[in-house]
């Protein structure tokens, strides 16, 4: 099953068991960037949208209700996570809303929700970043594993995943050699192990790749 086909399945689901303003929320509320992050962090990630509910009411402390973008309701936690554009909206928020989203984050928060919030702009553009402080709650709460591939890389890996984001050719397992010290069958190596993880991308060669390129996804991986 591809995303689109669960993302459709789990809003479904949802629909079906809500009603009055619970159900309006979510119709109006579920809109385009708590679906990149179910698209762009979430799935690739946890690879599932079991236990995560969208738009959900949450009653605090003072017994307020409002209503988040999703919570994670498993056993023994309890995650609220918000999802926040910097739009006009956003911009020109008068003081006392301002102040308003502080202190429901502080409700929730004494309440023993565990709060979460990412914005529509790292969801876009710093997407692994996102996507590891994803997979490390779910690694510390409750110790899954998913996920953890796209955080194996080696020192060395890190290095050549650096090289090619600076390099101004296509990087060849000479070029990863000579500046590494290692010789040309471990460069290709390494270089074959990044193109099996996605981090890099042939740019020259068919049956036999030659050199290669960044791939978009691993962009993020240059920066550390």
């Amino acid at each position: 099953m591809n995303f689109y086909q669960a993302h459709e399945i789990f809003v479904q689901h949802h629909k079906v068991r809500r009603s009055g303003e619970r159900l309006r929320r979510l119709q109006e509320g579920h809109g385009y960037a708590e679906k990149l992050f179910m698209q762009h962090i979430w799935w690739p990630v946890v690879g599932h949208f079991r236990y995560l509910n969208p738009e959900y009411e949450v009653r605090d402390f003072q017994d307020n209700t409002r209503f988040v973008d999703f919570v994670y309701l498993r056993p023994p936690h309890r995650i609220c996570i918000e999802i926040d554009g910097f739009g006009p909206h956003a911009r020109d928020i008068d003081r006392t809303r301002f102040g308003d989203n502080l202190m429901r984050q502080n409700q929730l928060m004494l309440d023993n929700w565990k709060v979460f919030r990412f914005s529509v702009d790292d969801i876009t553009g710093h997407q692994r970043r996102c996507q590891q402080v994803t997979w490390n709650m779910m690694g510390r709460w409750y110790g899954d594993d998913c996920g953890r591939e796209m955080w194996s890389l080696t020192n060395r890996e890190k290095e050549i995943t650096r090289l090619a984001a600076s390099a101004v050719d296509p990087l060849n397992p000479q070029a990863v050699a000579a500046h590494l010290g290692i010789r040309v069958e471990h460069a290709r190596k390494w270089l074959r192990s990044l193109h099996g993880k996605g981090i890099i991308k042939p740019a020259s060669g068919v049956q036999r790749v030659r050199s290669y390129v960044l791939a978009p996804s691993g962009r993020e991986w240059s920066e550390f």
